[in-house]
C-alpha cells in the first residue's frame, strides 16, 4: 500500500447528537470522554468514543486512548473523509470485570462523493486502569 500525504484536518464544529450512534447529545456522551471528564467503562464505550473522535477530528483523544506500545506518532486524520455511521457488530469480554476485550464494527464514511466502510475487529486492553485501543484485525 502506498503512503499518501494527508492534509491537516481542521477542527469540526461540535455536533448536537453523538456520532457514536447512541441516542444522546455529543456533550453528554462521547464529548465527556474527549474532554477528560469521564472514562470509558467498557471496551465498547471506548470504541464508540474513538469513532466519535474520528468524526469530530479529535486527534489528541485518539492518541491518548491508544496503547503506548502500538500508538503511532499521529492518527492520520484526513480532512476529505466524513464518518457518517457506526455499526457495532459484536463484542467479546470488555466489561468492567475484564482486562481485555474486542469490538467488531463497521464504520461508514464518505470521501470525494463516494461511500465506503471500514470493517474491523479491534482489540482493547486495560492500561493503568483505563481501556485503551491495542490493535486490530481488519475485515472486508
Amino acid at each position: 500500500m502506498s503512503r499518501r500525504t494527508r492534509r491537516p484536518r481542521p477542527a469540526r464544529p461540535t455536533p448536537a447528537s453523538c456520532p457514536c450512534g447512541l441516542p444522546a447529545a455529543y456533550d453528554d456522551c462521547c464529548g465527556r470522554l474527549h474532554r477528560g471528564q469521564a472514562r470509558a467503562a467498557t471496551a465498547e464505550q471506548l470504541m464508540r468514543s474513538r469513532y466519535s473522535a474520528f468524526a469530530v477530528g479529535d486527534e489528541a483523544y485518539l492518541l491518548r486512548s491508544w496503547h503506548p506500545t502500538t500508538r503511532p506518532p499521529g492518527a492520520g486524520l484526513d480532512a476529505g473523509v466524513r464518518w457518517v455511521r457506526l455499526e457495532i457488530l459484536g463484542t467479546t469480554e470488555g466489561s468492567a470485570f475484564h482486562t481485555t476485550g474486542t469490538v467488531e464494527f463497521r464504520a461508514h464514511y464518505t470521501e470525494g462523493g463516494r461511500t465506503g466502510s471500514l470493517h474491523e475487529n479491534s482489540r482493547f486492553v486495560r492500561h493503568e486502569g483505563d481501556w485503551v485501543y491495542l490493535d486490530a484485525v481488519t475485515g472486508d
